[in-house]
């Protein structure tokens, strides 16, 4: 990559194209790597690789600074048009695997320890305005007739989108599946597990987690499954990261491990959970009652004050709610709190990520403690599954998620995540209902887009699969 970058410098080009909608250009990027990142009215899409990052967790170098590093000598002396004095952004999408020793295999055989794009193409929009943007490395001798010659490209494309319009795709035939769960039995042991070496003071909290094995006898469209997540859960952050094809990373997180720009700070510490409930007042009464749960609290505290003594050690003007509030989602409620600081220009987005990941919320703590505990009681591979994913640009801003609320897939079947914090207190029969609700939101855009599932007694808490729907 460095020698590349050294003999190559990147050129961009960006037109607007307020009549595109990223759900057309995905499905029209299909074959090719492709992703997607949104929260509410803002996303970007992207297809096609210009360059990429990527390591296999081998060395004992650390992989944050690693990525930094390589980012900046790419984004070096870009091919600015005459007259040019700033150059645009360049953004690199993907995330690191929860655990940096991770080896790229199985279902995670193409997503590596960490893996970033430059993209070939971006389509980003905000309110009703989006803007395409084609990229490229070119050879340091090359002028501007090469800008010229991508403007031809982006004005394509936008072209052959927008005559395709908004026409719904089709929909296939419906595709049959089954469920195979992480067996309850040895999962509640390992819960148990958890509060012994809790009460032992081995550990403080641990955030188990158990996979729900989904095979189906044909494939759906992972641009149906994010589109589901992003229309259903507005204030989660919902993701798609395809970096070879037929190999697929979704989600849609309700918390954000680090958010950057220029030295503004955001993050939200999120933990404690309970369901959301049938009718507004349910859910009120549902959310009054996660708020008086001591043992939630606790969790969420946890959480929390970790969070704040790691960004001490960088940040100041640390600002946090004084207490905190519910949010609720399209299945689930939980305790949340925002965190904003100031962070010195030195700092970057990778600085924080490699101070907070993995977070209480996520892990447990104490971090190495909750991690070797983990190591030993999931009988899975955790690879992606809540590591941080996102974006991020040389300057060092960005935007990173933990993988939750995620399947993977190498092809027709999909793996499914979900995990619960377990601190004392903490109930082996409750704690497989929450995640039993956490997964919901997957199965049932999984059946949205096509597929018709079935399970075995054991394999959901919940005995019915309902309408996704915001509230």
């Amino acid at each position: 990559m460095s020698r590349q970058s050294r003999s190559h410098r990147l050129a961009t080009v960006t037109i607007p194209a307020p009549d595109l909608r990223p759900e057309a250009f995905l499905r029209h990027a299909h074959g090719n790597a492709r992703g997607f990142w949104a929260k509410g009215d803002r996303w970007v899409a992207h297809r096609g690789v210009t360059a990429e990052i990527r390591g296999d967790g081998s060395s004992n170098a650390d992989r944050f600074e690693e990525v930094a590093t390589a980012a900046r000598e790419l984004a070096l002396d870009p091919l600015l048009p005459e007259g040019t004095a700033r150059a645009p952004r360049v953004r690199y999408y993907g995330g690191f695997s929860f655990r940096p020793d991770h080896e790229a295999s199985g279902v995670w055989a193409d997503f590596p320890s960490w893996l970033f794009h430059i993209p070939e193409f971006e389509l980003e929009g905000e309110d009703g305005d989006a803007w395409l943007r084609v990229r490229t490395l070119v050879s340091r001798d090359s002028g501007d007739d090469v800008l010229l010659r991508l403007r031809h490209r982006a004005e394509a494309l936008r072209a052959e989108l927008t005559a395709h319009g908004d026409r719904p795709i089709s929909a296939g035939p419906r595709v049959s599946g089954k469920g195979t769960s992480t067996d309850r039995g040895a999962w509640e042991l390992a819960v148990m597990e958890s509060l012994g070496a809790i009460r032992s003071n081995s550990i403080s909290k641990a955030v188990l987690a158990r996979t729900l094995d989904v095979e189906l006898s044909g494939s759906v469209d992972p641009v149906d499954i994010v589109s589901h997540l992003w229309d259903v859960s507005r204030g989660s952050y919902a993701f798609l990261f395809e970096p070879v094809p037929g190999s697929t990373l979704l989600g849609a997180a309700p918390e954000t491990v680090a958010t950057l720009r220029d030295g503004v700070f955001h993050a939200t510490a999120v933990a404690g959970s309970i369901r959301r409930g049938e009718t507004i007042r349910e859910q009120a009464d549902l959310a009054a009652q996660l708020l008086a749960s001591e043992k939630d609290r606790v969790e969420q505290r946890i959480a929390l004050n970790d969070m704040v003594a790691r960004l001490e050690t960088v940040a100041h003007q640390i600002r946090t709610d004084p207490q905190p509030h519910v949010l609720t989602l399209s299945r689930i409620q939980h305790l949340e709190t925002e965190i904003r600081a100031s962070v010195p220009a030195e700092v970057g987005i990778l600085d924080l990520l490699r101070l907070l990941h993995p977070t209480p919320a996520v892990c447990g703590l104490p971090r190495d403690s909750a991690m070797a505990f983990l190591s030993e009681e999931e009988p899975f591979e955790r690879g992606w599954y809540a590591g941080p994913v996102g974006l991020f640009d040389a300057e060092g801003n960005g935007i990173f998620v933990p993988a939750l609320r995620t399947g993977v897939s190498t092809g027709s079947g999909w793996r499914l995540f979900a995990g619960a914090g377990i601190v004392e207190g903490s109930v082996p029969a409750l704690e497989w209902e929450e995640t039993a609700i956490k997964f919901e939101l997957m199965l049932e855009a999984l059946a949205e887009s096509g597929a018709d599932l079935a399970f075995s007694d054991e394999t959901q808490m919940r005995s019915e699969v309902r309408p996704l729907r915001e509230g």
